[in-house]
């Protein structure tokens, strides 16, 4: 499938298809749900989703991978060292960095603000000395960097039907709601990495702090003041979901079909956290695997008529072509085995 997308959009280089290889690796690895509602897309966009997908990835493992023995003055090294390679290659166009690479072809080929980068790096270099954040106020200003600004950075990869200042809150704020809902699924996690991002003030309305959170965590031991706080986390991320959702009719048509499966999928998750009985210190909630299955179906249909409505805008046709039912058949199988 590589090779089709590479093919489809254009890109010859060797070391540049390498490059954008690697970086849908990291999207694979890292970020299933997204990834799947990414086999929804256009072939020929989806090497620069992988790009900005990826290189994000490749960030935050520097910040936040469990496995590595770095130390935080380590870890903030390598993060100096990529922000540099990341304005060289900018700035140039090119980097002896695959990921890099690809990301600088992308933001050139789209004409991405490279401001949105900037205050992305930002946000991540905040991660090594930030632990918890004191109020939603506060919590927003971290995630216009590491949240919001990649919705934007999408926005010219997706297309929009609109001037894309109007698409541009709505796609932010799609943003801050799937981190929103990491946040909420990843609480135990982003505690054994000594980080609480669910607001200081939301958890102390339910009597909940870091102490408590901890004793839970460690002792495996359920308490309803817990259980209280996340449920109004869930309720605030929903509303997020909310503003951001009149922004997908925006988007170009070909496109739609991925971010809504997107938007489906992390509110499942949502979803699956109440399932479990907002249990996400002691595991973490998943969306059934036929709840995915029946997403990226549903989704499929949406690409088909998508398709179908773009070839007889051009042809003055309503029907369906072969080659479009053979791509739609391809991409069935190719969301069964990622399902």
């Amino acid at each position: 499938m590589t090779d089709r997308e590479l093919d489809a959009a254009g890109i010859d280089d060797p070391h540049l298809r390498a490059a954008y290889a690697r970086c849908r690796r990291l999207n694979a690895r890292h970020g299933k749900t997204y990834f799947l509602a990414t086999r929804l897309l256009p072939v020929g966009r989806r090497p620069a989703v992988h790009a900005l997908y990826g290189f994000a990835r490749w960030a935050d493992d520097i910040v936040d991978d469990l496995e590595s023995t770095a130390t935080a003055a380590e870890r903030a090294e390598q993060l100096g060292a990529l922000q540099e390679r990341l304005a060289a290659g900018l700035r140039s166009g090119r980097s002896s960095e695959p990921v890099v690479r690809a990301l600088a072809h992308t933001a050139a080929a789209y004409g991405i603000d490279h401001r949105l980068f900037t205050d992305f790096m930002a946000a991540m270099r905040s991660d090594l000395a930030v632990t918890d954040y004191a109020t939603y106020d506060d919590l927003c200003g971290y995630m216009h960097g590491s949240a919001a600004v990649i919705g934007l950075q999408m926005l010219p990869v997706l297309g929009t039907v609109v001037p894309r200042e109007e698409a541009a809150p709505h796609a932010a704020a799609l943003g801050v709601a799937f981190q929103l809902t990491n946040f909420v699924r990843d609480v135990g996690e982003d505690l054994d990495r000594g980080r609480i991002y669910l607001p200081a003030d939301l958890l102390a309305a339910h009597g909940v702090d870091r102490e408590l959170l901890a004793w839970s965590r460690t002792t495996g031991v359920r308490d309803r003041r817990i259980t209280a706080a996340l449920k109004a986390a869930v309720a605030l991320t929903r509303g997020v979901y909310r503003r951001a959702a009149p922004g997908l009719g925006m988007l170009d048509p070909v496109s739609r079909p991925c971010i809504r499966a997107a938007f489906v999928l992390y509110g499942g998750i949502l979803d699956a956290v109440a399932d479990d009985g907002y249990a996400v210190l002691h595991r973490r909630a998943v969306v059934p695997r036929r709840r995915r299955a029946v997403v990226a179906v549903d989704g499929l249909v949406r690409v088909v008529a998508a398709r179908t409505r773009a070839a007889a805008h051009v042809s003055g046709t309503e029907t369906t072509t072969g080659v479009q039912l053979t791509q739609a058949r391809a991409d069935a199988a190719a969301h069964e085995e990622v399902a």
